[in-house]
């Protein structure tokens, strides 16, 4: 049912990730003398590492936790569509908010960067929350066999995410590193729930009837 909805997603995954990696430029031939000069000039990019690395796991983990909840929905509706599409519209922002963010996290100037930085997770967040809610409401789209308990767990988990999500934006303004700071952990801890979640088994009606015959 929503194969088309999973493949556009997946390519617009694919895109984000792949547009990181434009930021992190090699230092050009011509403007290094020296071998001690060239590590200089591969370390003043930390900045564009640090940001590639880190949007890079925020968009790891909003595609396997995309194609995770898809594995439990089977049928579709018009809100679910939008609310997919706003979902990958806060991933193509991405790009532009870690190259913003790389270019000046070195700088006098990191607090605009790293302030719509934290917005933009702020709103990806909030993409979160929209999707979940046009699973479930006004009709459920889940499969019979899917747990609905563990999709309305989630949901909630999204819903207490932008509240914290949101304290981190409004934190940046003042304190920007420190902002920053709690963001990483916060990525680091989602990206250990992916790690280590284990979706449910599917039952003997979807394993089909070569099942029971084994």
């Amino acid at each position: 049912m929503n194969d088309r909805l999973e493949m556009f997603s997946d390519g617009v995954f694919a895109i984000a990730i792949t547009l990181l990696i434009l930021d992190l430029k090699v230092p050009p031939v011509d403007s290094v003398h020296s071998v001690a000069e060239l590590w200089e000039d591969l370390l003043r990019l930390w900045p564009s590492a640090f940001a590639l690395g880190l949007s890079f796991i925020i968009i790891l983990i909003a595609w396997i936790g995309h194609h995770n909840m898809l594995k439990g929905v089977d049928k579709t509706s018009p809100q679910f569509q939008v609310s997919n599409g706003f979902f990958i519209f806060t991933i193509i922002l991405l790009p532009f908010s870690t190259a913003f963010m790389a270019e000046y996290l070195d700088t006098p100037y990191a607090q605009p960067a790293i302030v719509v930085y934290c917005l933009n997770t702020l709103l990806h967040n909030f993409g979160w929350n929209v999707l979940h809610r046009s699973i479930l409401k006004p009709v459920p789209l889940l499969k019979e066999s899917a747990d609905m308990g563990l999709y309305k767990k989630a949901s909630r988990s999204a819903r207490y995410s932008i509240v914290l999500y949101a304290a981190i934006a409004f934190l940046a303004w003042w304190l920007p590193y420190v902002a920053l700071i709690i963001c990483v952990l916060t990525w680091l801890y989602w990206l250990y729930i992916s790690i280590s979640f284990r979706p449910p088994e599917p039952s003997l009606k979807e394993k089909g009837v070569e099942s029971f015959i084994k």
